[in-house]
């Protein structure tokens, strides 16, 4: 087991596929119907040449990717929370149809009274890609229990 500690590196997490059903259901619920995301014929007209899925559904999957690779039995951990982010950028596209994994490494840890706050950079790739999809600089507070 890896520490949570500045420098730490978790993952890469299992791949996740990104159907166009989940980027629909994605649109739906967000009400986000951009043709990019949900109309393939025009959306081959594009420089995408498909439909490509929301940068925040990309984004909204760093959950189950954090929970898979981020150690739980850290000694001090507590109880986890996802309190926020700081820096979110989308350099490439996720085409429907592909699949999508993440890592983190440990920028900063900072201790308080109630427990510590740790921010992470969180990249996330897809299969076969030049470059991530989703940067995001996320924290996380380990509340003592």
């Amino acid at each position: 087991m890896t520490a949570i500690e500045v420098g730490a590196e978790f993952g890469p997490s299992s791949w996740i596929d990104v159907p166009q059903e989940m980027i629909q259901a994605f649109a739906d619920t967000t009400h986000d119907h951009n043709f990019i995301h949900v109309d393939p014929e025009m959306a081959a007209q594009t420089p995408f040449g498909g439909t490509v899925a929301h940068g925040y559904l990309t984004l909204s999957l760093l959950p189950a990717m954090s929970y898979e690779v981020i150690p739980h039995d850290d000694p001090g951990a507590g109880m986890a929370l996802n309190y926020g982010l700081n820096k979110v950028r989308f350099p490439a596209p996720v085409p429907s149809g592909s699949r999508v994994r993440g890592t983190f490494r440990v920028d900063a840890v900072r201790q308080e009274d109630w427990g510590r706050e740790t921010t992470m950079t969180a990249t996330i790739e897809v299969d076969g890609g030049d470059k991530p999809v989703c940067v995001a600089e996320v924290v996380y507070r380990y509340y003592n229990l």
